[in-house]
């Protein structure tokens, strides 16, 4: 519980700020879409190696940027729109990656990779997720002004400076690493919510991007910790108990939030007659 403690946290920390860029970028379905085609690398390793962090990492790496650069070439070739081609991606993604979990024929570890759980916190698992997560925060640092202005004006950042896209495919390198080394602990089906919903959250209580980007950080930690509590004295899987909670952020920024809250919008007048 110590080391999923740990390790959700720093996870949190650094994926929160990413979907708050990707809801920047309306590539909120991104994520889901990575999340759900990470699982057949994730599978290849699994089958191959067992329980293995580097193995089911690279293998889940390799899938989630092959499944965007496969979206992305159709996209360019075809003029569908981006987002229905990983919409139609990432359902075959899913369905081989459970296919080849389920010939691997070990369905607690399938749960398990699919939802979540505490007791796959061993140390070389934490050390990768903090070491994803700190080396993600640094290099989100690095890239800040590039992606800010790829996300705002890209014709404008194109005109004057030729990173771009350099920038964006480190951040989208970054999402899918976040995704792999998150879904141990929290599941396949289950990380893409941590860093989607305080994301989506933090939209509803500033404008200020930097704001946005402490406040997605601090309600995806605060989410992993009562997630966690409620997993161990409850009886829980954690995946899902974290992702709830984090949702519940979600529901209480849409009806509280300063910013369009449907509960904090000013009544409109009708006109005297």
């Amino acid at each position: 519980m110590r080391r999923a403690l740990v390790g959700g946290v720093a996870l949190a920390v650094s994926a929160g700020p990413l979907g708050v860029f990707l809801v920047l970028r309306r590539l909120s379905l991104m994520g889901d879409a990575i999340a759900h085609g990470i699982l057949p690398g994730a599978a290849v390793g699994f089958w191959l190696f067992g329980l293995s962090l580097p193995a089911l990492t690279l293998g889940g790496l390799v899938a989630g940027l092959g499944m965007a650069g496969i979206a992305a070439w159709v996209t360019r070739r075809t003029g569908l729109r981006e987002d229905a081609s990983l919409a139609a991606i990432y359902p075959i993604s899913l369905a081989s990656g459970v296919l080849l979990l389920g010939l691997a024929g070990n369905k607690l570890d399938l749960l398990h990779l699919l939802f979540g759980s505490v007791l796959a916190v061993d140390p070389p698992t934490l050390n990768g997720m903090l070491l994803v997560s700190v080396g993600s925060l640094l290099l989100l640092a690095l890239i800040y002004r590039w992606l800010l202005m790829d996300s705002l004006d890209p014709l404008f950042l194109a005109g004057v400076s030729r990173f771009g896209p350099l920038a964006y495919g480190l951040f989208l390198t970054l999402v899918v690493l976040n995704l792999v080394v998150g879904f141990q602990a929290i599941g396949a089906l289950m990380v893409v919510g941590l860093m989607m919903l305080p994301a989506a959250a933090a939209r509803f209580w500033s404008r200020h991007l930097p704001r946005m980007l402490l406040l997605a950080a601090l309600t995806g930690a605060v989410c992993v910790w009562l997630g966690l509590l409620l997993s161990y004295y409850a009886n829980l899987p954690s995946g899902p108990c974290i992702v709830l909670l984090a949702g519940l952020a979600y529901v209480c920024s849409v009806l509280l939030g300063p910013l369009n809250g449907l509960l904090r919008r000013q009544p409109h007048l009708s006109p005297a007659h």
